[in-house]
This record gives C-alpha cells, structure tokens and sequence, in this order.
C-alpha cells in the first residue's frame, strides 16, 4: 500500500526571494535588504560565486565560536535594524510582518510557513463554526495566529518569551487585526490546565522548537515531550468540528513520524494530509524546512 508524501512551497511572493543557497547558509531577500545567514540543510555547493553573495548581500550573520545558536550581523550595506514586509494571496489574505536582526540569526519570520497561513486561512473560512476558537501553541511572532484571526477566528496565541509576544500584537496591529488573546506561558502547562477545565478549541497550531524553555526555564525537548502533549491537545480538541496543523523542524524528523504520533492518538481524523515543506532557490536548488501534519473535520 503506497502512502503519498506532499512537499509543499510557497507561492510567488513579492517581497521575499531565496537567491542562492550552499556552504551551510542561505542569501535570501526580504522586501528591500538581502541577508547571508547560517542553514544547516544546505550542505551542498553554493552556485553564486562567494564573491556575488558579499556583493549583494545587505548583511551577513556569523557565529560565535564559543556558542554557534548566537552571533552578530556584519553589516555590509545600510540598512534598517527594524523593516516590514508583506504577504498576500489570492484567497484575500493580507498580512504586514515586522523584521528584526536578532542575536539568534532569526528575523522574526520563516517564509516557508506562507503554506501554512494560506491553509489556515483557507480551513477557518470553511468552518461551520461562526467563529471557531484556535490555540497557537509555541506561537513565536505570530504570522499564524494573524491568519487565522484574519480568516475570522477567535484566537489564543501563546509563546513563552514575552518579547515575542510583544512583537505579535506588532504584527497583528500592522495587519489591520486585533482582539487575540495573548498568553505568556509554558505550553505544556497551560493546555494540561485546559484540559482540566474541560475547554474545547476547535483548531490547535503546534510549531513546537526542537529545544526550548518555559519562561520559568521549564525544559522542552522535542523527542521526548511531543507525544504527551499531542495527547493532551487531543483532549481539548473539539471532537465534531476541528482541524489541528503540526509543524515541526528537526533535521532527524521524518513527517511519517508526525504521522506515527497523530495516527496513534486522535481519532475520526479526516482530510489528513502530511509531508515536508520547501523553498526553492532562483538555482532551482530545494531547501527542506520541516515537516507537516494536519486533518480536519470540515
């Protein structure tokens, strides 16, 4: 019995290109400004000459020695420390996100993550729930939880760093949104107090890290927590009308796994569909930027 596995890209995208990638990093342009930064995926040759990456590029982030998960950006050409872009496709999703360079080589945004807004805001549409209550757990800056909002949800986004938080209600106020609740909290903690209580959500976004910590330094480790906390959300998951969207990035993670966890907790999962998502360099070489799980009811 054969099983079919997606690989999914974003769409055209006016204000993000991925030029070139290779050598462990990736050049990718963002609105205005092109940045060199760290990919581990990308262990193949680069096919610009490093001279061109240095020529275009506005900034380049290097590692410290000591810590390789933090660094500097080298800056190479003026630019902004703060910038905004923005995201739209045919169903009538608008989104404005607001860019930073950070210690951590991250910018506050993750393009491969537009074929999971699009089928958000596309699934939330399709609800027979006149406004369905969604959880975004590990809900980082917050593009998800501004689609769904968009799509006409009620939405509760949570992350465990404040400053991320502060940096959603950014995004959801330079969308043109507002009203989400926003929750400062240790993920595995709050849906087992969900649980307890008896609330229903009718969709749940999980984009959980590979390693991470509570704002209380409670651990998370991927391997070892997921498949407690997918059995918790499978107890507030509404049972009649609901959807749930896993993300994750673990370069050890195949999205059979992701299948093997969900498979083996929920029930009555329909429209289930699973695989990797992508982005494709100007070379036409394919970047793989983890793997997806989801179903729903309607």
């Amino acid at each position: 019995m054969s099983e079919s596995i997606l690989s999914l890209c974003p769409g055209p995208w006016k204000d993000y290109e991925l030029i070139d990638t290779g050598g462990f990093e990736k050049l990718e342009r963002f609105g205005e400004f092109i940045l060199s930064r760290p990919e581990p995926q990308a262990i193949w040759d680069k096919t610009l000459p490093e001279s061109e990456w240095r020529n275009l590029a506005h900034a380049h982030f290097a590692k410290e020695k000591s810590n390789p998960e933090k660094g500097n950006w080298e800056q190479l050409k003026k630019m902004p420390h703060n910038w905004a872009v923005e995201y739209s496709n045919p169903e009538g999703l608008n989104l404005k996100l607001n860019l930073a360079q950070t210690s951590f080589k991250h910018i506050g945004l993750f393009p491969e993550q537009a074929v999971n807004w699009d089928y958000l805001y596309k699934i939330i549409k399709r609800s027979p729930v006149a406004k369905p209550k969604v959880l975004n757990l590990f809900a980082y800056t917050g593009a998800a939880s501004v689609a769904a909002k968009a799509a006409g949800a009620d939405v509760t986004h949570l992350d465990s760093v404040k400053q991320v938080v502060t940096w959603s209600r950014h995004n959801m106020e330079s969308s043109g949104e507002s009203d989400i609740r926003w929750m400062v909290d240790d993920a595995m903690k709050f849906i087992k107090r969900e649980a307890r209580r008896g609330n229903k959500y009718n969709g749940i976004i999980l984009d959980p890290p590979a390693y991470g910590r509570g704002p209380d330094g409670e651990k998370w480790v991927l391997e070892e927590q997921i498949n407690e906390m997918l059995k918790v959300c499978a107890e507030i998951l509404d049972p009649k009308d609901h959807f749930l969207l896993l993300n994750m990035y673990s370069l050890s993670f195949s999205s059979l796994i992701a299948a093997n966890l969900i498979n083996t907790t929920f029930s009555n999962i329909q429209n289930a569909e699973h695989g990797e998502l992508y982005l494709q360099d100007n070379q036409n070489k394919k970047l793989p930027l983890g793997i997806f799980f989801r179903f729903s009811s309607f």
